[in-house]
């Protein structure tokens, strides 16, 4: 599908507010609601617009330590990564597992309530796995921005 600067706009506004009235959206657009309607369509259709969610402080749910955990592991077989990715998929304060190149195999994102949480999180379960050699913490002082870019 192509995605044009109306699109991006709309799929910001989206971003922004998913509960938006269609009407409101139509508006901001400056389309009809029925031209804006059949484009929405269309972003979910194709995929581009792959599920609507509620953002949530994790400070209201007294989730007040997030870090982003580098994790570097021992072993690189089929079996051991499947078991890895299986343990922290598991797990309720790792909100975002990343693959990447570079020093670490994997990134973490986790929440919890505090560093005791934390450390507790550490020491019995991610040092608990077989193939975790190291891993390097990176406490998020604050949030800058947070969300998927609509440009092309």
């Amino acid at each position: 599908m192509s995605v044009d600067d109306i699109d991006r706009k709309l799929l910001l506004l989206l971003q922004q507010d998913s509960r938006i009235p269609n009407a409101k959206l139509a508006d901001r657009l400056n389309l009809s609601a029925s031209a804006c309607w059949r484009r929405v369509k269309a972003l979910e259709e194709s995929g581009v617009i792959s599920r609507y969610a509620a953002v949530v402080d994790p400070g209201a749910l007294g989730l007040n330590f997030e870090a982003i955990v580098h994790v570097h592991l021992t072993r690189h077989d089929t079996e051991a990564l499947a078991r890895f990715i299986a343990a922290v998929q598991q797990r309720d304060e790792v909100t975002d597992v990343f693959a990447t190149t570079g020093r670490a195999d994997y990134h973490l994102r986790i929440l919890c309530r505090d560093i005791d949480a934390y450390n507790a999180f550490l020491e019995q379960f991610l040092f608990m796995q077989p193939a975790v050699d190291s891993a390097q913490t990176n406490v998020v002082l604050r949030r800058i921005k947070s969300h998927a870019p609509v440009q092309g």
